[in-house]
């Protein structure tokens, strides 16, 4: 894949105060190149409850194919190209959910808990011109 029609792309997943920050930190750092920093931002729960929000935003080629190389390794990657017309909207970005705790022990499987979302080029910015771009990726991984 010489070129990469993407212009970043961030993953995010939150650390429930039930949960390990370092093993969410793991399995975000599943989908990462190993330099990458994570950001950190903490909120709080409805009830009070300590929420950490783990964040990372890729813009350099060569880390955008290392993300879309994890995405590669899924067993139903077509069904998500099949999909690309409700997971892409109106400002061009793509979404892709990961289940969290596959990724901490190292396993690439859609579900929920890890949230990517891609910012697909697109001359002009149409939601139509922004599917096919992504298509032509999905379908050459």
């Amino acid at each position: 894949m010489a070129s990469v029609p993407f212009h970043y792309v961030e993953l995010r997943a939150f650390s429930y105060a039930t949960e390990d920050e370092k093993r969410v930190e793991q399995a975000l750092r599943t989908f990462l190149p190993e330099d990458v920093e994570l950001q950190r931002h903490t909120s709080e729960g409805h009830y009070g409850d300590r929420i950490v929000v783990l964040s990372a935003r890729v813009e350099l080629a060569d880390e955008i194919r290392h993300v879309l190389s994890q995405v590669a390794t899924l067993d139903d990657v077509d069904d998500v190209v099949a999909e690309l017309d409700d997971r892409v909207d109106d400002n061009c970005s793509f979404f892709l959910t990961f289940d969290k705790q596959a990724a901490f022990g190292g396993e690439v499987r859609r579900g929920d808990g890890i949230t990517l979302r891609a910012k697909v080029e697109a001359y002009p910015a149409k939601r139509e011109k922004a599917v096919t771009n992504a298509r032509e990726v999905l379908e050459a991984l």
